[in-house]
């Protein structure tokens, strides 16, 4: 089907197959500005309040979801409701604690002679672009493995589009880099062993390789998190209704369904009453297959729980 918006034709992308009911795992994205923050809250709003034990958690570094909720919010996380927690991770903090943990693996391992240009390596490789996102990641793979057990729902205020886009794929983009590291690791391993058996000693008995093993639970877990993300969570696009939002949100819609993720209904918010009817249409057509919420432009922002419990509603 070719959708014609703005004078041009369009191939529409094929439809995913459709979102379990009850996805345990939400993200909210879109374009800077368009309310995904407040979409985000509302919805664990209303989850919390028809009992599931709900964790919000914002992704975007440009943190606001403590100024929805009316509360201020930090790594750990700070109990709302009954049933809803919520925080806003630190990326730089995560980062140190990262690096610092890189470090003492390496110290564990590595010969005392060469832990000075590791050192290096890792504080260079700390300032370079994205270390803050895969961090990040990180602290969203361990919510993650949380739902269900310690929660039975996690919702996820993620930056913009783009970032939304890299963090999703991280897990998957990352897995075989990690196994070409273990692999290499085995290789040492075996011939360190190898060698040990040469000389003398107990070769077969010798201790597992400590950064081997955490080479392979990090496999481990980057390979669970890339088949939840596509096995039990959706993405819900925020827009509202202008040409060039709405562009940018079917490429991060066609982005998505490419890659194998599911798209959850779409909230066209801050409707006005003079909306330009064509854009609307064009919303309406391109994302029949998902849904659409469509919300009206209000005088005033839905700030604090109980507005956000208004909202919850009309998001369904």
């Amino acid at each position: 089907m070719l959708l014609r918006f703005g004078g041009r034709r369009r191939e529409r992308p094929v439809a995913p197959v459709p979102a379990p009911a009850e996805a345990p795992i939400v993200f909210f994205g879109g374009k800077g500005g368009v309310g995904k923050t407040t979409m985000a809250a509302a919805h664990a709003l209303g989850l919390a309040d028809a009992g599931l034990r709900t964790l919000l958690v914002s992704t975007d570094p440009a943190h606001s979801l403590g100024d929805a909720l009316g509360l201020s919010l930090g790594d750990r996380p700070v109990r709302v409701s009954d049933h809803l927690w919520a925080r806003e991770p630190d990326a730089d903090a995560a980062l140190r604690r990262r690096v610092r943990q890189i470090g003492d693996d390496a110290s564990a391992a590595l010969p005392r002679e060469i832990l000075p240009a590791v050192t290096r390596h890792l504080d260079h490789a700390a300032a370079g672009p994205g270390m803050a996102e895969s961090a990040l990641a990180d602290l969203l793979m361990d919510a993650m493995e949380e739902v269900p057990g310690t929660w039975d729902r996690l919702v996820v205020d993620s930056a913009p589009t783009g970032h939304l886009l890299r963090l999703l794929d991280l897990p998957e983009l990352l897995t075989p880099w990690v196994r070409g590291l273990a692999r290499q690791r085995e290789r040492a391993v075996d011939a360190d062993r190898f060698a040990v058996g040469v000389v003398g000693g107990a070769g077969d008995g010798a201790p597992d390789d400590p950064l081997l093993e955490k080479l392979h639970a990090r496999r481990r877990k980057l390979e669970r998190a890339a088949a939840r993300l596509r096995e039990d969570a959706e993405v819900r696009l925020v827009l509202v209704p202008r040409r060039m939002v709405l562009a940018e949100t079917d490429r991060a819609a066609a982005q998505l369904v490419a890659t194998g993720f599911r798209l959850g209904r779409v909230i066209v918010n801050q409707v006005p009453e003079d909306v330009d009817p064509e854009v609307l249409d064009a919303v309406r057509a391109r994302f029949a297959d998902h849904g659409t919420v469509e919300l009206p432009l209000s005088a005033s922002e839905p700030l604090g729980p109980e507005a956000l419990r208004a909202l919850a509603a009309r998001l369904g």
